[in-house]
């Protein structure tokens, strides 16, 4: 991680951390570092929160004063980015978006033309622009890039989507719950067309609903909705979409490593697991494993982060990956994670293997799980300290294979992670106690 950039672009508050002035310097760097052979276009996407028109203006006229054209693609989610990057013609690609944080925080996620996060060489740059230790000089005449509205772009990605998950879904009762944010503008449309029966909530942004007691990070309303309802499966987006959590009729969550769980298994028994291998984050729940081992398939861990699953699959030829959180890539498609993209394959193997979102779930155990999330005053040291370097291992000692203790440092936030997994709940919470409290008592903020 750098300064500025952490584990997924920039991000922070709107106009505390992250300043109109913070996007003007971050497009005046992109606008340069590409127009070195000409004038190029670079695509811009936003969700919902009251910010994101503000970013993308700065972010645009910082683009067009440096010889960039900025094309704005409007309210989208994040995945439809990467999508025209890599298949229009664009050099690089921005998604102005804070993911599943609240309405106040928001973010520059950039890609690269493989539709990947930028390297960290390039983000170094732009890091060392905007701390004045290297100086640009501003496009002039003919030069300067235009401001170009791109509304044509939802419309490629949601003929892109049916085109490579076409089975029909006529029949199907679905309910969709948008977090009022990305979604709103494709979930639906794309669903209907295929010719599901679909039920939408929280579909309607105003600027601050976004992720608010709604979508994939705010489960409980919507799980019983869904159970109080008539329907074969809840989709659950967040604020960009690219991520996906279900839901069962009887209002149970089906997250990521269910998700990885029921393409491992369909895809083998398709002969298409490449190397018979799924690829998962340490965070993946101590179940999967154990599942996955009995199934005979193979589990590659990551550390957290989609940009690290994604560079696995990519390294040995993997085709599915993703983490807990319901960020999962298939690799044959997409290059990053796309909430609608994983709800259909799932509808696609409902409709395929006859059954129900239950019964593919049938097999996994998912283990007692708590995380504890610690603001401290140095997460680095906090990582780093004997004392709690010990504790973790007196803990997995203890257990001894039936549950452990994971602590990481927030890729975006001055936090330090622990979580504990065991057999039950009140093992997990001494477990993540015994830790967090080491880490509050030296470093806390609270």
């Amino acid at each position: 991680m750098g300064k500025y950039f952490g584990t997924d672009g920039i991000r922070g508050k709107a106009n505390e951390t992250l300043t109109a002035d913070r996007a003007f310097q971050v497009g005046r760097y992109l606008g340069s570092y590409f127009s070195k052979e000409g004038k190029k276009k670079i695509i811009i996407g936003k969700d919902t929160r009251l910010s994101s028109d503000m970013l993308e203006a700065a972010l645009s006229a910082g683009i067009a004063s440096e010889g960039c054209d900025a094309y704005l693609a409007g309210y989208c989610p994040t995945p439809m980015i990467c999508y025209l990057t890599v298949n229009e013609d664009f050099a690089c690609g921005a998604m102005i978006s804070a993911s599943h944080n609240p309405f106040y925080d928001n973010g520059i996620k950039i890609f690269s033309k493989e539709g990947i996060k930028l390297p960290s060489e390039i983000e170094n740059l732009i890091e060392d622009y905007i701390d004045g230790k290297t100086m640009l000089e501003y496009a002039v005449g003919d030069k300067i890039g235009k401001v170009i509205e791109y509304k044509e772009g939802i419309e490629h990605y949601l003929s892109w989507i049916e085109k490579e998950f076409p089975t029909r879904l006529d029949g199907l009762k679905i309910a969709a719950d948008c977090a009022n944010g990305s979604s709103s503008f494709t979930a639906e449309r794309a669903l209907k067309a295929l010719g599901a029966e679909v039920t939408m909530v929280n579909n309607k942004p105003d600027g601050v609903n976004i992720n608010t007691n709604c979508g994939s990070t705010h489960p409980e309303k919507f799980k019983a909705f869904v159970k109080n309802g008539d329907f074969d499966l809840g989709l659950m987006f967040d604020g960009d979409a690219d991520r996906q959590i279900m839901v069962t009729p009887e209002g149970e969550e089906v997250t990521g490593d269910y998700t990885l769980y029921i393409c491992g298994k369909y895809f083998r028994d398709k002969g298409i697991l490449t190397n018979n291998t799924i690829v998962t984050t340490v965070m993946a729940n101590l179940g999967l494993w154990k599942a996955m081992e009995r199934e005979g398939i193979n589990v590659e861990k990551t550390q957290v982060g989609d940009k690290y699953v994604y560079d696995m699959m990519c390294r040995k030829d993997y085709i599915v990956g993703g983490e807990q959180s319901g960020h999962i890539i298939f690799s044959r498609h997409e290059t990053t994670g796309d909430g609608l993209a994983t709800a259909l394959m799932i509808l696609s193997i409902m409709k395929d293997t006859g059954k129900s979102i239950d019964e593919l779930c049938e097999g996994l155990t998912i283990y007692p799980q708590l995380l504890i999330n610690v603001k401290v005053t140095d997460k680095h040291k906090a990582m780093e300290d004997a004392e709690v370097q010990k504790a973790i291992a007196e803990v997995d000692e203890t257990l001894k294979g039936n549950g452990r203790a994971l602590v990481r440092a927030s890729g975006t936030e001055p936090l330090v992670r622990v979580m504990a997994e065991a057999q039950t709940d009140e093992i997990c919470a001494q477990v993540c106690n015994k830790v967090a409290d080491i880490v509050k008592r030296k470093y806390g903020t609270d």
